[in-house]
């Protein structure tokens, strides 16, 4: 997203005049969710001071500042574990567009993880996951199945995270033992959604 995010996060930047997290703070309220919990790393102290404790979209906002070394997606929700407290919660990444409603999540079938996919984005063609019948089945193409792309949204329930690991370490390969394990479910989605990964995308959502 260079030049954009020489100066600014990507959960910053603006569609439409509005801050792309702006846009998930308000979905979540609307949900019904009044707690959330902000994990940021690179020029991350702007997002607190943008935000500030979420009373203005109805929600409360609480921060879990990474270290200096980016922990990556597993190590940055590890660390935030003790402020998601004991009950399933929602991941959604920050640099995403989309209408999905959130309510589903609340109301998905109980498993460890839940994950909702969408359809190959064209920078992305070969896909995730395979879905079959709610479930995850395969990732990686070894089926030779058809795949999905995982959208950055999840939820995920505390006991997922329960190995002990700590520090930096990316989601993926949780996610690639749960499917081996038979315990990944998920859904497809087929509103909005985007992946705000270019200055050339951003400037299409615009």
């Amino acid at each position: 997203m260079r030049p954009l995010t020489d100066h600014t996060p990507k959960p910053l930047l603006q569609v439409k005049g509005k801050r792309l997290i702006e846009y998930h703070l308000q979905a979540l309220a609307a949900a019904g969710i009044t707690e959330v919990v902000i994990n940021y790393g690179w020029l991350g102290q702007q997002i607190p001071a943008a935000l500030g404790d979420g009373s203005r979209y109805g929600i409360s906002i609480h921060y879990s500042p990474e270290p200096s070394e980016a922990l990556e997606t597993g190590g940055g929700i590890t660390q935030a574990l003790p402020l998601l407290g004991e009950e399933p919660f929602i991941v959604v990444n920050g640099d995403l567009f989309t209408d999905y409603p959130f309510a589903r999540l609340i109301e998905a079938p109980a498993s460890s993880a839940h994950l909702v996919l969408v359809d190959n984005p064209q920078h992305h063609p070969q896909g995730d996951f395979v879905l079959q019948a709610g479930q995850i089945t395969d990732y990686g193409g070894r089926s030779g199945a058809e795949q999905l792309t995982y959208s950055g949204i999840a939820r995920f329930d505390p006991t997922f995270f329960d190995s002990g690991r700590s520090g930096r370490f990316p989601l993926a390969p949780m996610l690639f033992d749960a499917v081996d394990r038979g315990i990944l479910s998920g859904e497809q989605y087929r509103g909005q959604w985007s992946d705000v990964g270019t200055p050339e995308r951003l400037e299409i959502l615009q």
